[in-house]
């Protein structure tokens, strides 16, 4: 698995968990975000490299701030 993977697979599990945890299906977080059901499923496969447009959406949709998206990426400083 490359890095690009790596990356991709660890937001589509932030995704997911985060989804679960207001109690969400795809199907509802599609409505509330603004998204196609598909193209939530295919980020939560880790399959889509999304748009910054589509962060704000799903965290709008989540009802989180976009940095609860990406607290799972520390850059380390040196």
């Amino acid at each position: 698995m490359n890095n690009r993977e790596k990356i991709l697979t660890r937001f589509a599990s932030t995704l997911t968990k985060l989804r679960q945890a207001k109690g969400l299906s795809i199907r509802q977080l599609a409505a509330t975000s603004g998204l196609e059901y598909s193209q939530i499923q295919r980020i939560e496969k880790g399959k889509v490299n999304l748009a910054f447009t589509t962060l704000v959406a799903l965290a709008q949709g989540l009802d989180v701030d976009v940095h609860v998206l990406l607290q799972d990426y520390k850059i380390p400083r040196q």
